[in-house]
């Protein structure tokens, strides 16, 4: 068996996949300094397919415990996930590890072998015997064209039950592909008749406010599974249905139920599946003509950098100002210094003055102003760590509204500043829908800074 041999096993005469379990793998993970995003993504794409994942396990480089752990998840699943490992250095075991649950020497795979020297050579480097290493695997696995790494992945039957594991490289960039390319196509679902999952996100509302507005929806019954996750300050309903009459009558489904939770949620679904916040806002402002600026101080550009983040951001946004000090805030958006005395950089009434500011010093049609205390220093009783104040300020004929709004966001220093940036897109998104986001109108003339709140 080798690289270039056939799957070991076909779609139409294997046992269904009814579930799935992920181990991921290596030091970095359990000492916290490498986040595991390949789990998410697994669980996200198998759920897709129609695999639920059981269950979720992270090893350290530890030879006895890794194959301890395989060894309990070939008995829980019928599908292992491995991610990590498979490296040349002598903390990659994931290839040992195998080798040991099976009960079998590692050997070299001339298939393997030649590609990896040919690979190496591509980039002018020689074969060394610890890249050598990568070209091993046990006796009863298939290896696994890596076609964007150096490391071939793995794949067996393992356990009692002769699971079917899948040993993939840690890096994204490669695992990504070769879970495309090697394990999707293997998947066999429990369910034979057709699946299908739609996504939709929202922002400004609470997880539990959503919740309420659709828990007929997500009561649990039937062919169909609709949930809601948080992550970041955006809400994702995820709706996925199955049905036995075949992918259209899914499709169908899902989209009737994606069709009333929409409705019930509105205004504050702002995009479907594959949509980001960011995205949609530089589509609909692409799609009305407008151009975008920014005014930061507690984001620091960060607002403006996941803005810049979309292809074609260019046609959208002016571009932005950093005021962090109060000294910057009066000099470069000429927010009064009366403002800043009376109400402090953190308030509705600096917010508005720095957008409206940065909307007078540019040709942009919106203007975005964010202010805030990130910490985890400088909070106050009045204003503890977590209080924010967006704006979001408009040109209109007779000069500007301005749209501000105080929150209190939870989290650390990150958290604050993404969600920060989240709130903000979203007011101006929402705006840019019809709908009214919540804050204070204050209106600006075209000769004077004077603003007069309206609620």
């Amino acid at each position: 068996m080798s690289a270039s041999d056939p799957p070991a096993s076909g779609p139409l005469t294997e046992p269904a996949h009814t579930a799935a379990a992920v181990l991921s793998t290596g030091d970095e993970i359990m000492l916290g300094q490498l986040q595991d995003t390949n789990a998410r993504w697994l669980s996200e794409r198998l759920a897709q397919a129609g695999v639920p994942v059981v269950a979720h396990m992270a090893v350290g480089d530890d030879l006895a415990r890794l194959t301890a752990a395989l060894r309990g998840l070939v008995g829980q699943a019928p599908l292992v996930i491995m991610t990590g490992g498979l490296g040349p250095t002598d903390g990659d075991l994931t290839r040992a590890a195998l080798a040991a649950l099976q009960g079998e020497p590692l050997i070299e795979d001339p298939a393997a072998l030649e590609a990896l020297r040919a690979r190496l050579a591509a980039r002018g480097r020689a074969l060394s015997d610890r890249n050598r290493r990568q070209a091993t695997r046990p006796v009863s696995a298939a290896c696994l064209h890596n076609a964007h790494g150096t490391a071939p992945g793995l794949r067996l039957r393992a356990g009692p039950g002769l699971a079917e594991v899948f040993a993939l490289p840690g890096p994204p960039g490669e695992l990504r592909p070769m879970f495309l390319a090697h394990v999707e196509p293997a998947l066999r679902p429990a369910v034979r008749g057709g699946l299908a999952t739609t996504l939709l996100h929202l922002a400004g509302v609470p997880e539990s406010d959503a919740a309420e507005r659709i828990a007929d929806l997500t009561a649990r019954g039937g062919e169909s599974v609709v949930n809601i996750t948080a992550s970041g300050g955006v809400l994702t309903v995820r709706i996925r249905s199955a049905s036995a009459l075949g992918p259209g009558a899914a499709r169908a489904e899902a989209e009737r139920l994606a069709a009333l939770a929409r409705q019930r949620l509105a205004p504050y679904v702002f995009g479907a599946d594959a949509e980001t916040l960011q995205g949609v806002l530089v589509r609909r402002l692409a799609q009305a003509g407008q151009r975008l600026a920014v005014a930061e101080s507690c984001t620091a550009g960060l607002l403006g950098a996941t803005i810049a983040s979309v292809p074609g951001a260019s046609a959208v946004l002016d571009g932005g100002w950093i005021t962090y000090s109060n000294g910057l805030k009066v000099a470069q958006l000429g927010v009064p210094e009366a403002t800043l005395a009376q109400h402090g950089a953190v308030s509705v009434q600096t917010a508005a003055q720095m957008a409206a500011g940065a909307l007078a010093r540019c040709a942009a049609t919106h203007a975005l102003a964010v202010t805030g205390i990130a910490g985890p220093d400088g909070g106050t009783p009045d204003k503890p760590v977590g209080t924010v104040c967006i704006a979001h300020a408009q040109r209109t004929s007779g000069g500007a509204e301005v749209v501000s709004r105080r929150l209190l966001i939870a989290g650390d220093r990150q958290d604050v500043r993404e969600r920060a940036c989240r709130a903000a897109m979203s007011a101006l998104e929402m705006h840019l829908r019809g709908e009214r986001s919540p804050g204070v109108l204050w209106q600006i003339g075209p000769a004077t800074r004077e603003f007069q709140p309206f609620l």
